[in-house]
């Protein structure tokens, strides 16, 4: 509800320049990077803290709320939206870790899939509310507000009191009965697991947890989340996280520059976000699938392609009817099939012991680089106009999908 309304909110509410709604947007989406790690490390130091640490996390974006009604400047909106988005630092990587967790490597794009199709139910519910809200009352953005710290409130309850918090003992006998149950039907013969399982000698090669003296593991340390990264294949997908989020025009920026094109009313705004919403759930699960069967990183690229070419609609001379549904099923394409296929390839290369830290690493970079993008494209907007800073980010999209298809895996990582 708040993501649809904002944007409008800032620019035509309280009249913002782009460069300052650039700033504010590039805080909203880029500093919960700064916290990321730590809300990883924090999860992954106890066990079965994922679910508290995400817990944790979704009830300071929710208390953020109504501090929104207070702030009307510049500098206290800024920090209202920085809490926010540390809020969200915290809780993404351990929420993501439990979907991790809690699937095998064979339906994990699948498991991420459903994920995000629930939650896209949800943004596709909140703008349509937000829609509803502005036209019947008077201080509609007020009221939004409002009525999205309700909504928010009861999401937290209900992590809390149903969502099972240590899914790591169960995968661990999950799998472990899967495998006895197959080696009871076959019989036992030596195999080359690097050949036959290359995703599991993609998750071997990873650093291994230290262990104390006794033999028992010892707790994960940021020191060894960090040194993911010498893991080449957690290394290479980082890069590619952090290249492609340069480019990577906000929702914001998409949906103020087709507003522009189409002339649309203040007040149908906020229905905009719906058709990337919609687009999104239904292709979620679907292109999920797809990952599991073509591979993450196939897709993942793929998904890029998508959004190159919601660029090239936004900049060509097309005024079609057609042109807000095409732009808009195209940019719910590539959430499809980027935001938890991006999860999901990650996932086949961090260890279970720091799963949580892993993913952070991967979500922290593309964090940063859409921070930058969302600063630099609000400069650019300032001083050249919109087309000239769409035009610059879709040649250094086009250049990020180049090189990260250079950067393929090796033969002994596997499909990535």
């Amino acid at each position: 509800m708040v993501t649809a309304v904002l944007p409008l909110y800032l620019v035509a509410g309280l009249g913002l320049s782009p460069l300052g709604f650039g700033l504010l947007d590039g805080i909203y989406n880029g500093f919960s990077a700064l916290v990321r790690l730590v809300g990883g490390h924090l999860a992954d130091r106890g066990g079965g803290r994922h679910k508290w640490v995400a817990g944790f996390g979704y009830g300071l974006s929710a208390a953020c709320k109504p501090l929104l009604l207070l702030a009307h400047s510049l500098t206290p909106i800024g920090l209202v939206l920085a809490a926010d988005r540390t809020g969200k630092g915290l809780r993404t990587a351990p929420r993501d870790a439990l979907i991790s967790l809690s699937s095998t490597p064979a339906t994990r794009g699948r498991a991420f899939g459903v994920h995000r199709a629930m939650d896209t139910a949800g943004a596709l519910l909140g703008p349509l509310v937000a829609f509803l809200i502005l036209r019947a009352t008077v201080d509609g953005y007020d009221a939004v507000f409002t009525v999205s710290f309700c909504v928010a409130v009861v999401g937290v309850l209900v992590l809390v009191l149903f969502v099972p918090g240590d899914t790591r003992t169960k995968a661990g006998a999950r799998s472990t009965r899967s495998t006895r149950s197959a080696e009871g039907t076959r019989p036992t013969r030596p195999r080359d697991t690097t050949e036959t399982h290359p995703r599991k000698a993609t998750e071997s090669a990873a650093p291994p947890t230290p262990e104390d003296p006794a033999g028992t593991t010892a707790p994960p340390t940021l020191r060894a989340a960090l040194s993911l990264l010498a893991t080449p294949a957690v290394r290479r997908i980082t890069l590619c996280a952090l290249l492609l989020g340069l480019a990577t025009v906000s929702d914001a920026f998409v949906f103020l520059l087709l507003q522009r094109r189409l002339g649309v009313p203040d007040r149908w705004f906020a229905l905009l976000p719906l058709g990337t919403a919609a687009a999104f759930l239904l292709l979620a699960v679907p292109l999920g699938r797809l990952a599991d069967r073509i591979g993450s990183r196939r897709l993942f690229l793929a998904g890029h392609g998508a959004l190159l070419l919601v660029y090239a609609l936004l900049l060509s001379a097309w005024h079609g009817a057609a042109l807000p549904y095409v732009v808009l099923l195209l940019h719910g394409g590539f959430y499809a099939a980027t935001d938890g296929v991006l999860m999901a390839a990650a996932s086949e290369s961090v260890p279970e012991e720091l799963r949580s830290s892993g993913l952070a690493l991967v979500q922290t970079g593309q964090a940063l680089a859409r921070f930058v993008c969302s600063l630099g494209f609000g400069a650019a907007w300032t001083a050249w106009g919109d087309r000239t800073a769409l035009a610059g980010s879709a040649v250094l999209l086009a250049l990020g999908v180049l090189v990260s298809l250079a950067l393929r895996p090796t033969p002994s990582e596997g499909p990535a």
